[in-house]
């Protein structure tokens, strides 16, 4: 059991450090030499270090964190506060160790591709150092805070945040269309962060309403190799009227054959396909 848990911790601290060093891997290298900058206390030390250029770009970001954190650690205990700072120095120290010491060049000089995949390296940090058990702190502390104490959600609050830290680069420096860029860039960090964290399934959940479910559950079973579940209801208008529907997870690959079973079984049916974010368990 001890050893067990050891295991877990020691996973958990490697995902911090990869993450963490992905982060400053995509400060370094894209965002920073093309002006982009991104959000949270890693945006707001970007601006600032525009301007106090006698700090290296690593000290500033603990500069702009370490009051978040000691908030968090009002809030949230000292656990919370001390996987946080261990996120929070190794940030730090490989921006550093990046910039100042290694001297890594940036990648590209075009802003476009500096956006993406900047946004895609500080997106692959953030995922990490949340399956690591970890918080990058500086605004998602005050997010999660703000959520607790009102009625808006932690999402919503560091979405203003963000937006406020974008408003302040256009302010500070009057460049829209890199601020813009800067926009597009989060945008791909919070995409890759529900890749990591939610999975990418390569399944579709299906709904179908039909007259005839023997045939249609009989070749799903057989043509498709799929679980799934029969519902019944009333129809919304016709409340006599009985309602038999078929949910059903399918393989992408696979929905084309679903169509064409359904289109010969029941031209009638009633079809739905939405996208599945996350599988627990099996229907």
């Amino acid at each position: 059991m001890k050893y067990s848990m050891l295991s877990t911790q020691l996973l958990q601290t490697i995902y911090v450090l990869l993450g963490t060093m992905s982060m400053a891997f995509g400060v370094v290298c894209f965002l920073s030499p093309n002006g982009v900058i991104t959000g949270g206390g890693i945006g707001i030390a970007l601006i600032l270090h525009f301007f106090i250029t006698q700090l290296t770009l690593g000290t500033l970001i603990l500069i702009v964190s370490i009051p978040f954190v000691v908030l968090g650690y009002f809030y949230f205990g000292k656990l919370y506060c001390l996987k946080t700072l261990m996120a929070l120095f190794a940030t730090s120290f490989f921006t550093d160790l990046f910039r100042e010491v290694l001297h890594l060049k940036p990648i590209t000089d075009d802003i476009l591709l500096a956006s993406v995949f900047g946004g895609i390296c500080i997106g692959l940090g953030v995922g990490l150092i949340i399956k690591g058990r970890s918080s990058t702190g500086s605004t998602s502390i005050l997010g999660e805070i703000a959520a607790q104490r009102s009625k808006f959600k932690a999402a919503e609050v560091l979405l203003a945040i963000d937006l406020s830290i974008m408003m302040a680069y256009i302010f500070a420096y009057g460049d829209v269309k890199k601020a813009l860029y800067s926009m597009f860039s989060v945008y791909m960090s919070t995409k890759i962060i529900d890749v990591i964290l939610t999975g990418r399934p390569s399944k579709k959940v299906v709904k179908i309403v039909s007259n005839n479910v023997e045939a249609l559950t009989e070749q799903i079973r057989e043509r498709i190799e799929e679980h799934g579940t029969i519902f019944t209801g009333i129809g919304l208008h016709h409340q006599k009227q009985i309602k038999t529907m078929i949910l059903v997870t399918v393989e992408m690959s696979k929905i084309q054959l679903l169509k064409d079973i359904i289109r010969e079984y029941d031209p009638e049916a009633f079809l739905i396909i939405s996208e599945a974010s996350e599988f627990l368990g099996r229907n």
